[in-house]
């Protein structure tokens, strides 16, 4: 937190785009009922607003996640820089977070070979809340360098599988070395009935799922893989427990979007 006093000029909506934080965030900690500001007017700044991610569920509005956090449907829109109110299954939100910031982050200083993702992963987080805690623009690190790491995860981080004919909650669970209990608590399922068609939101802790490409840092070495090349027959599953892997670390290791294989075709199975 730090104190701002109000110069001739200044607007809530000048003062928020100069700390980068929402005006309803500045509002709701100065118990402003209004954006009318005076000059002189001593107003608290939260310099890092402490966020978590939320990920809309079926039925959801930006009107309950608000209500749930107990924030507004215009901080929502701003904190997110949406365009539209409306929401899709999936979806993920940033959304307040209460809480101080010297409780939620530690100091991390960069080492050689360190990349933003091998960080982000060491301590549970996602490299987009370390750039964003930290200011920065680009994933590029460099040794020595101090960053500010969130020490509580931020995120449950998910991958769409769309139900096919003959699959159970069980057979997929299996699939992607998951619960049936993780499966259902995650998609908010009363029985364990699925339909063709149906999408379930399969639960992982592979950050580079949301991530994306990685651009990684000074000192980093692109690692070597053992190859695997598709038969007649072969699927995910098998491959996975045949390598000691799981299905979605071979789904994310080659960016595959389905768990469709072609005959010839080569796979990453794991890092030599």
């Amino acid at each position: 937190m730090k104190n701002y006093i109000v110069q001739k000029g200044d607007t809530l909506y000048g003062i928020s785009r100069q700390f980068g934080i929402p005006v309803e965030t500045i509002k709701r900690e100065n118990n402003l009922t209004s954006n009318t500001i005076s000059v002189g007017q001593e107003l608290i700044i939260p310099t890092n607003q402490i966020t978590t991610i939320y990920t809309v569920q079926k039925g959801d509005t930006l009107y309950q996640i608000a209500k749930q956090y107990n924030t507004t449907v215009e901080e929502l829109i701003e904190l997110n820089k949406l365009k539209t109110i409306n929401l899709f299954l999936g979806q993920q939100l940033k959304v307040p977070r209460e809480g101080s910031e010297e409780e939620s982050y530690t100091t991390y200083i960069v080492k050689g070979g360190d990349s933003l993702y091998s960080i982000a992963s060491k301590y549970g987080t996602t490299v987009e809340t370390i750039k964003e805690v930290n200011g920065l623009s680009s994933n590029l690190l460099s040794i020595g360098q101090i960053l500010k790491i969130p020490t509580q995860n931020v995120s449950i981080n998910y991958k769409e599988y769309e139900v096919k004919a003959g699959d159970s909650l069980y057979s997929i669970a299996q699939l992607f070395n998951t619960t049936v209990d993780a499966i259902m608590k995650n998609n908010n399922l009363h029985t364990t009935i699925l339909s063709v068609g149906q999408i379930l939101k399969i639960p992982t802790e592979d950050f580079s799922i949301i991530t994306g490409k990685e651009c990684f840092g000074e000192g980093y070495i692109e690692p070597k893989y053992e190859i695997y090349t598709v038969k007649k027959g072969d699927n995910l599953y098998d491959i996975a427990r045949r390598y000691n892997t799981s299905v979605i670390s071979l789904m994310d290791l080659n960016n595959l979007t389905s768990t469709n294989l072609q005959i010839g075709q080569v796979l990453k199975v794991r890092e030599l």
